[in-house]
């Protein structure tokens, strides 16, 4: 479902994958080739606090991202993954950045390029997170660097959504049956 709240209307690449179950309301804009998964809401109702999603992002399944004063919006970069039902309030989750699933990313926090907040783990209020670690706990600590291997898995992810996201939006793939 995606709503116009007080005049703020998202703004939605054509090629991107929104769920009709999922909820884009208000000041937000979905970028080419992003998935929004079956239950994500994505909730962008304080006006001067965008919500912007980059290219071949993937928000999965039960996602809310939400971001009100005082912050100045949410940045998420492109080819992202925030997984089953994480809670991101983040000022910014950079390009590449992977976000676990049932994880919360709180308010202002800035997570890096490529780091990964594992599963579970909690991002506090305005907490930095380097890039290319892994954080994990709570509240979350640097548990290691990525490395090569990890980087090479990772992309081959980001690639694989991306084709899922254009398999979604081509027509007669996805039918409904009831």
């Amino acid at each position: 479902m995606i709503y116009e709240f007080d005049g703020m209307r998202p703004e939605i690449d054509p090629s991107a994958y929104i769920s009709e179950s999922a909820t884009v309301l208000g000041n937000v804009r979905i970028a080419a080739d992003v998935y929004v998964g079956p239950g994500a809401i994505i909730r962008g109702d304080t006006p001067g606090c965008p919500i912007v999603i980059g290219y071949g992002s993937a928000i999965e399944e039960g996602v809310i991202i939400h971001v009100g004063p005082p912050s100045s919006g949410c940045i998420i970069g492109e080819k992202v993954t925030i997984a089953h039902g994480a809670i991101v309030h983040a000022d910014q989750v950079r390009d590449c950045a992977n976000i676990g699933m049932g994880a919360t990313v709180s308010l202002r926090a800035d997570i890096g390029e490529y780091a990964v907040v594992a599963e579970g783990a909690v991002v506090k209020q305005g907490q930095v997170i380097p890039p290319r670690v892994v954080v994990g706990g709570a509240p979350a600590k640097v548990l290691r660097q990525l490395e090569e291997r990890d980087l090479k898995v990772w992309d081959g992810t980001k690639n694989w959504y991306i084709g899922l996201a254009r398999k979604y939006v081509t027509p007669g793939v996805l039918k409904r049956l009831d």
